[in-house]
């Protein structure tokens, strides 16, 4: 083991010198990881004992505005069929996850023009309306803070939108010359400001990425303190510039988990859908190195397919039910269970 000492320090100080944590990332062996894995573990169970928070996620739009090199749905991908959930069938598949036992729903979509404010805050509305007892959770991209207000004030509890990178070089290099890490920043920072509990979250191994960048991801939200972290590996697709590229490691995903567990004791840490992609058992060896949520599919089974980020996306065959029942099993199969409950944010 090369690092014991150096994560060790870390879950004592909750920080560590840029060159420290970049070695660690770096050099991590195979018991440093395991080690790390028990520890951040150790301490999820001490906060959630061994409950494990469930999302229900509804894709209902893969129109986007943006052309970022690594995606599937970018604007730029012409072989890709578009859909548009209507408000009806976005309510169906509430209905279908609250009678699951979800009792957070994750609305997720490019960044589709389509939907203005006032559709929005519609569906928030109606969504609030009639699940009262659930928290709604977006995932919509960059907005200007008037949107986000308003969609705060209609009701949404919760906001996702992950940073991908912390080191603006890099940001550069994933992303077309429109978008900029600053932006990204200040509409994380707006998030947080007007109430949201709100998640940030970065890709492990994607293109150009290099140990250090990984280590600004984790001082960054280290200083930020989200509520949400979403981290998973970064896996090519093949209709982008990136199709060629290798995608992120599991184990590097897992340590980074890990890591930002023990950074972050309270965060609410999903084990990704990327994760459980990349490998069969990804999800659930996220739990076993830190992670307390899952967030499975909600979405129509005709549409998934159309809503693939990433190559190979797990779960466009399996109905709500069907996922919802597949990941109960393998849950209890390592002793932990998953929870009919919000699931908030609590320090």
């Amino acid at each position: 083991m090369k690092n014991k000492a150096l994560i060790d320090a870390l879950n004592q100080q909750k920080t560590l010198p840029l060159a420290d944590l970049t070695q660690l990332i770096a050099t991590a062996d195979e018991q440093d990881r395991q080690y790390a894995a028990d520890m951040a573990a150790e301490i999820s169970r001490s906060r959630f004992g061994r409950d494990i928070y469930t999302r229900g996620i509804v894709e209902f739009s893969n129109y986007c505005k943006n052309d970022c090199y690594y995606c599937g749905i970018r604007r730029g991908n012409r072989q890709l069929e578009r859909f548009r959930l209507t408000d009806q069938q976005i309510m169906d598949c509430c209905q279908v996850g609250y009678q699951l036992g979800f009792r957070t729903f994750v609305l997720q979509s490019g960044e589709d023009m389509y939907f203005t404010d006032e559709r929005m805050t519609a569906i928030i509305r109606a969504i609030k309306g009639r699940f009262p007892d659930c928290a709604v959770t977006l995932s919509l991209g960059e907005k200007e803070r008037s949107t986000y207000e308003k969609y705060f004030a209609a009701g949404a509890d919760r906001y996702l939108l992950r940073h991908e990178t912390a080191n603006s070089q890099h940001y550069a290099r994933l992303h077309p010359p429109a978008l900029t890490l600053a932006n990204r920043m200040r509409c994380l920072r707006d998030l947080r400001d007007i109430g949201f509990q709100t998640g940030c979250g970065c890709m492990v191994g994607s293109p150009y990425q290099t140990a250090e960048n990984l280590a600004e991801d984790l001082l960054f939200m280290a200083d930020f303190k989200p509520h949400m972290v979403g981290i998973g590996p970064y896996l090519p697709h093949r209709d982008t510039p990136f199709r060629d590229m290798p995608p992120g490691s599991v184990e590097q995903t897992l340590l980074m988990l890990s890591l930002t567990r023990i950074l972050l004791p309270s965060v609410l840490l999903p084990a990704t859908t990327a994760l459980g992609t990349a490998q069969q058992d990804g999800r659930i060896l996220g739990i076993l190195a830190g992670a307390n949520v899952i967030m499975p599919n909600l979405s129509p089974l005709d549409v998934r397919q159309q809503y693939e980020l990433y190559d190979g996306k797990l779960g466009i065959h399996s109905d709500a039910r069907e996922g919802a029942e597949l990941l109960q099993k393998q849950v209890a199969t390592i002793g932990y269970r998953l929870l009919i409950d919000r699931g908030d944010y609590r320090d």
